[in-house]
């Protein structure tokens, strides 16, 4: 277009130039002129039925693309719903920008429908929270959004507009989409970590979800193959070594971890997911050195005091140690045994879990669910997990051929992404099978969006593992108390009727011989489809830790 109608031109004109494809919303008055300014630039209008997939799917978007994602909700409740998005994306470190609606400026302080200062409630779990100051500066405004959600270490951020400055006339501003530049970590730092490298004797590489968001995955794999290092991945840094790299001991994690003397940890925070950062000290193992690297000084721990720390860009940081290492000295021979011990552990652990994954028990083990999906998943297959014990045997038996191909929750752990994660994942990964794995009880928080799905034709596969329970808190309340409660759900509820009353297909499982033949009708469809599986609520993910 040639010029401006209205300040929401001007503002998806800047979003448009920072690569926002799609607009995820919910309908709302407040923001109508930037959907005429989708309308306008040619941006994809993505709405669903609750704010808080609008958050999630923008958050997915970010971390599939690795480009900021786009959410816009409208004012008061509309915000409200997308917290739970807006704070997930906050531990994730995913670049979002959530535009909102606002009463208008000409009635503040009146009582005008739906208002409310949004900023204050944001700014604990943004890295910006503001109110655009006027038609003409809302073009900047949003450009520094966009600036802001993307440098290291990267973020949401959340810019409301009064309504009657979104309508108002304004000038189009020409955006200045400068990538940032690269920071750079010190060397005096990555000395030291190389140090400690060449004199350890069992080290362990744990390779994070900001190793894959700050595009690092190549460097990184470059790095422990060269000096073979055993490698742990986290979040997403799944993938970064395929399943079956000769490097890859996930299924030695405990013994990894317990007799370790050099962690290293890169791209993710020492939290409960890593035991705060405490290895080592099992079967008369001395505590490990830990090693924390992150994108920005901002990600480095401050609980503990790690043996050496590096801040930088990650492809950097990888570079120079590796350079450091040949400086230090570093022998891969040192550790060769070490590396022996747990990539034999880790084929023991994958061998005796065989009759489980092919197990013919009824009720359903869990285990057979993931059996029969590893033998249907494509190599870039894109899978979700949104869930408490079905969810967590798939971060143990699901390992990703290629990188960025996994998405769950992250340590916030909020249930109810899903389903907004599934619209971004087929919108970002079209020709690729994206799988949906739902507990029962996440199920019910966004199940809903399936008629998004519906609408919009976008194709994605559901597997429920339904056992009728919260599982995550029922097993560990009785093993507490003795007894439960508040953790019950209706036994064998249809989930599938719910997606076929939505518009898509489904079935439900009963006896493990139907799982495979279930799982290959839901691909063939292509429709959104769930197969929702009865499990054995007898069964307990066996877990080390409550994240507390």
């Amino acid at each position: 277009m040639d010029s401006a109608k209205h300040a929401g031109d001007a503002a998806v004109a800047v979003a448009k130039a920072y690569g926002i494809e799609t607009m995820f919303t919910l309908s709302g008055g407040h923001v109508f002129p930037l959907y005429d300014g989708a309308v306008h630039e040619g941006v994809r209008i993505l709405d669903v039925r609750h704010e808080q997939s609008a958050v999630f799917a923008a958050e997915a978007t970010a971390r599939l693309t690795r480009k900021p994602g786009l959410a816009v909700l409208t004012a008061g409740p509309g915000i409200t719903n997308g917290v739970s998005g807006v704070a997930t994306a906050h531990f994730n470190g995913s670049p979002v920008v959530v535009m909102g609606g606002r009463a208008p400026q000409s009635r503040w302080g009146s009582g005008a429908l739906q208002e409310m200062d949004h900023p204050p409630l944001l700014e604990p779990i943004t890295k910006l929270a503001f109110t655009s100051s006027g038609a003409d500066s809302i073009g900047q405004d949003v450009e520094m959004a966009f600036r802001t959600a993307v440098a290291p270490h990267r973020g949401p951020v959340f810019v409301d507009f009064f309504m009657d400055h979104l309508f108002a006339p304004a000038q189009m501003h020409q955006a200045e989409t400068q990538t940032p530049s690269p920071y750079e970590p010190d060397p005096d730092s990555l000395a030291r970590v190389a140090g400690l490298l060449a004199e350890a004797e069992r080290p362990v590489v744990v390779l994070g979800s900001d190793v894959w968001m700050d595009r690092a995955e190549e460097a990184a794999r470059d790095f422990v193959e060269a000096w073979r290092l055993p490698v742990i991945p986290n979040g997403q840094g799944r993938g970064i070594l395929p399943a079956g790299h000769e490097l890859l001991v996930t299924r030695a994690r405990g013994l990894a971890f317990g007799q370790a003397d050099l962690v290293i940890v890169v791209g993710t925070p020492l939290d409960f997911r890593l035991g705060y950062g405490w290895f080592g000290g099992k079967e008369g193992a001395p505590l490990a050195h830990v090693v924390h690297l992150a994108d920005a000084p901002s990600q480095l721990a401050t609980h503990m005091q790690p043996a050496a720390s590096a801040a930088g860009d990650l492809s950097l940081v990888f570079w120079s140690l590796a350079t450091a290492c040949g400086d230090a000295g570093v022998k891969p021979s040192r550790y060769a045994s070490w590396l022996s011990t747990l990539s034999e552990a880790a084929a023991a652990a994958v061998s005796g879990d065989a009759d489980l994954l092919s197990a013919d028990s009824d009720p359903i083990h869990p285990m057979r669910v993931y059996g029969e999906l590893g033998k249907v998943l494509a190599d870039d297959a894109v899978v979700i997990g949104d869930g408490g014990d079905f969810v967590s045997y798939a971060g143990k038996y699901v390992e990703p051929r290629q990188p960025g191909n996994w998405l769950d929750p992250g340590p916030y752990g909020c249930l109810g992404t899903g389903l907004g994660y599934s619209i971004a994942a087929r919108l970002a990964r079209p020709s690729s099978q994206v799988v949906l794995l739902l507990g029962d009880g996440a199920a019910g928080f966004s199940l809903m969006d399936v008629d998004t799905l519906v609408r919009h034709n976008l194709p994605v596969v559901m597997v429920c593992g339904n056992n009728g329970m919260w599982g995550l808190e029922k097993h560990p309340m009785q093993m507490l108390y003795g007894y439960d409660v508040a953790a019950e759900l209706r036994p064998g509820t249809r989930y599938d009727q719910v997606v076929t009353a939505l518009g898509g297909g489904g079935e439900l499982v009963t006896k493990p011989s139907e799982i495979g033949p279930a799982l290959k009708r839901a691909f063939d469809s292509g429709v959104p489809y769930m197969v929702n599986i009865a499990t054995d609520p007898q069964v307990a993910y066996p877990r080390n830790t409550t994240g507390v």
